[in-house]
């Protein structure tokens, strides 16, 4: 598991992070419903080349969540270019996933954040995005925030397996879904889906042009939640070289082929 220590308080959140490695600096962001524990198994290959700095999301893993809270991609920018400047960085290579896809790219096209290289993959980045069970929490989001524990329980890791196109472990499924048990991870969960909103894509993707750095662009070909053709399509926007499928995988990169992304962050 990996270790955040460190605590920086950004526009009323408290947000929780961590640093291992020695070289330039890379900063890997997570996705939803995810927390930065997806990098566990990246980390340890990769500290040897870079400083890797890692965080959870507003509202997402070990940073805070509480009642009223704003944990929309509206937010998680603005969060990623405070912590830029907190962490002195200028021009650290990211490695992105999902929603930190989203944050990444606003970053980079709406805060003005540079990067030495971007490795992107399975984002959420291009119309239309968020599926059926999306929709339906966010038109029940309290029915939903006060069911029994145990309907939640199952719910969650029902959710969880749907990321991955291989079977997921019962120490995966609850790493990931510990921050989003009881009183408070329970609301939680639900809030960070009824706060999808499209419009956070649609607000950049008319800016989108290849970037001034290389950018990598992964998918999984098997990606239940993203198509692969979002993959293609990204790629022909923002990067000068092809979308790069990775065979017997889903959206879950980071569990199903681990190896790709180690892969694609030595060369």
């Amino acid at each position: 598991m990996l270790k955040l220590p460190n605590i920086s308080e950004i526009n009323g959140n408290t947000v929780r992070w961590g640093k291992e490695g020695s070289g330039p600096p890379l900063v890997a962001i997570h996705g939803t419903p995810f927390s930065s524990q997806v990098w566990r198994n990246i980390v340890p290959h990769l500290k040897d080349k870079y400083s890797i700095y890692f965080f959870d999301l507003v509202g997402y893993g070990q940073s805070e969540m509480c009642t009223g809270q704003d944990v929309s991609l509206g937010v998680q920018n603005h969060v990623l270019a405070v912590l830029f400047e907190e962490w002195g960085l200028d021009r650290p290579h990211v490695l992105a996933h999902d929603f930190g896809g989203a944050t990444a790219l606003r970053g980079y096209f709406l805060n003005d954040l540079r990067y030495s290289s971007l490795t992107i993959f399975d984002a959420v980045a291009l119309a239309p995005w968020g599926s059926p069970f999306v929709q339906h929490v966010r038109q029940n989001e309290d029915a939903f925030s006060g069911m029994p524990g145990y309907m939640h329980m199952a719910l969650l890791h029902a959710y969880l397996q749907t990321a991955a196109h291989r079977m997921l472990s019962k120490e995966t499924l609850d790493i990931y879904s510990a921050p989003w048990i009881g009183d408070t991870g329970q609301p939680a969960f639900y809030r960070q889906i009824a706060q999808m909103d499209q419009a956070y894509t649609d607000e950049v993707q008319g800016l989108y042009e290849q970037l001034d750095c290389p950018v990598r662009v992964l998918w999984g070909e098997e990606d239940q939640w993203i198509p692969i053709e979002k993959g293609y399509d990204l790629a022909a926007l923002i990067a000068g070289t092809p979308c790069e499928p990775i065979a017997n995988s889903g959206h879950l990169l980071q569990e199903d082929c681990p190896e790709a992304i180690v892969a694609a962050m030595l060369k």
